[in-house]
């Protein structure tokens, strides 16, 4: 008989040998930065990208770059083009003009050139999101003959008609089919719109390509900013980044700061676990419930460009008038709602977050319904049809926003005003706030949920409460359809605006129907995103649009420099 000591060696030799010979289980020592993702990339063309493409954004933004990009204050800077004119054609058309910096190279030393772009947006005109190059010229005649499954040949020339040209090696001029004052900030972060390296892909296959791009290797794909894929483990779910030495964009280095070589970005259902062991260095904290238990030394917050609100649906009885919507507004305490709930909030009664280029002032702010739990009280006095319960329904589950919490204190502060809610949480809630009921209306009468913008941009805020947008709440046919024709109107102009000053006044007219005088959305706050990252390292991020942000990574004094660490 084995003696238990004994037993207890050969065990402990038998877990050395396992950890030892196991390469990708996770256990074998790795140089860098470990960061936990919430979902690993569906895939690397970022030009074909995919319905997923939040999972594929810190992949991207850490390896490609933009003509554009953005500033502290969110403002549009200068990216891969030094500067740019904007022109309006004798056929109202938009039409820019940018000139490339010439100090930029591919990952293995290829300089960029305008064609990288031709070919990159004629790729992303065929991708499965097509729909978000429309506004270039000839896009509509391109994305309508690959809806009815055109000829090959008609397609390939539709896209040569695309209003994207190379004029020369380092100039792109870019026409689009109508005035879009949004552009500049989307080309800065919709990844969509980034460079390809035509040089790579002119003359390979369909499966040429995609072998390309899944399955990294020799140092391909090819990179333009501070790091490139070097590898990327399906079965494990594991991507490792390495640092691309021939960016242009090199993370800023205060003395004594070094870059990252190595970043790998893992997916795992005990991230905080291994972060609590030094397994990993980075980790979202996604339970806003777990923050009011524990709030550690080492939590970190970014303030996002993003709204959380109450929807109405408008099409049901008593919600069906705008008054009565405005009064439901007016009875919410946006402070009372967040108070204890997080380690900061910021309560709003406005949909566009202060920080947003081209938000509302203070002063046209005010002109929103806000708090007034008297007014609210006595507008709702003797409404009919406020007799019944109100159904609110919000997503099940816990998340960085407290939505359960909140839903518990918008039902107690209406009950304060002589309105009764019920609330129900919902794992499949999109699908629920669309079903529509035997009559035709959609069944919830409110609903939470919340929207973040995709770009530094109003218009980003706004194309959900489009006619076509998937806000679910009806107002379509609100007074015949005539407020929300005036809305789309408004964002027409902003669009088309030829400067900020003009664009600004009209989003804010379009905010003031949207949320004043129609009152569709009670806007709530504007979230934070937390998260935990190590001391030692310094530009590790989350950015304003709730995406990874790994662009500035380097870690503090070579004292500070981790030791290689057992994976987990």
């Amino acid at each position: 008989m084995v003696a238990p000591r004994a037993r207890l060696r050969w065990w402990w030799y038998l877990l050395a040998v396992w950890a030892a010979s196991c390469g990708p289980c996770g256990f074998q020592p790795e140089p860098g930065v470990k960061v936990v993702v919430p979902a690993m990339p569906t895939t690397l063309d970022w030009s074909h990208s995919d319905p997923d493409s939040w999972a594929n954004y810190p992949v991207m933004l850490a390896t490609q770059r933009g003509l554009t990009q953005l500033g502290p204050d969110h403002g549009v800077e200068p990216g891969l083009a030094e500067r740019w004119e904007r022109v309006t054609d004798g056929q109202g058309r938009d039409v820019y003009t940018f000139h490339l910096r010439r100090d930029v190279r591919w990952s293995n030393g290829a300089p960029l050139v305008a064609r990288d772009f031709v070919v990159g947006w004629r790729r992303a005109l065929r991708g499965r999101e097509r729909g978000e190059m429309a506004d270039l010229e000839g896009a509509s005649e391109a994305l309508a003959l690959q809806e009815r499954g055109a000829p090959e040949a008609e397609v390939r020339a539709a896209l040569e008609r695309v209003g994207v040209e190379a004029v020369d090696s380092h100039t792109l001029r870019v026409t689009l089919a109508r005035p879009r004052s949004y552009f500049l900030a989307r080309v800065a972060n919709v990844y969509l719109f980034y460079p390809a390296p035509s040089a790579d892909l002119e003359g390979k296959s369909d499966e040429e390509v995609r072998d390309y791009f899944d399955r990294p290797r020799d140092g391909r794909p090819l990179a333009l900013g501070p790091y490139r894929v070097e590898r990327w483990d399906r079965a494990g779910e594991r991507v490792r980044l390495v640092h691309n030495p021939a960016s242009a964009f090199p993370p800023r280095m205060a003395e004594g700061e070094t870059p990252v070589p190595v970043i790998t970005l893992m997916k795992s259902e005990i991230g905080p676990a291994l972060y609590e062991r030094e397994r990993v260095d980075f980790v979202f904290v996604d339970s806003a419930a777990a923050l009011r238990i524990h709030r550690p030394d080492d939590l970190r917050r970014e303030p996002l460009l993003s709204t959380y609100f109450l929807a109405f649906n408008t099409e049901k009885a008593p919600l069906d008038r705008p008054e009565v919507r405005r009064a439901l507004s007016r009875a919410l305490d946006r402070e009372a709602l967040l108070a204890g709930l997080l380690p900061a909030a910021r309560p709003s009664h406005v949909l566009l977050p202060p920080e947003l280029p081209g938000a509302a002032t203070t002063e046209q702010a005010a002109r929103l319904p806000r708090y007034a739990p008297e007014q609210a009280r006595a507008e709702l006095a003797g409404v009919a049809g406020l007799e019944r319960p109100l159904r609110l329904v919000y997503r099940s589950g816990d998340g960085f926003v407290p939505e359960v919490a909140i839903a518990e204190r918008v039902a107690a502060q209406l009950a304060r005003v002589g309105v009764r809610v019920v609330l129900e949480a919902r794992s499949d809630f999109s699908a629920e706030i669309a079903r529509r009921s035997a009559q035709g209306p959609r069944t919830y009468d409110l609903y939470l949920r919340r929207l973040g913008a995709d770009y530094a941009h109003p218009n980003t805020f706004f194309t959900l409460f489009e006619r076509e947008g998937n806000h679910q709440t009806g107002w379509e046919t609100q007074a015949g359809g005539e407020p929300l024709a005036r809305f789309e109107r408004l964002l027409e102009a902003g669009d088309s605006a030829p400067d900020e000053a003009t664009a600004q006044a009209s989003y804010v007219q379009a905010q003031e129907v949207l949320v004043g005088e129609q009152a569709v959305i009670a806007p709530l706050y504007h979230p934070d995103r937390y998260y935990r990252a190590r001391s030692r390292l310094r530009g590790l991020d989350v950015d304003p649009f709730n995406f990874l942000a790994l662009r500035a990574l380097r870690w503090g004094a070579a004292s500070d420099a981790p030791r290689a660490e057992a994976s987990p």
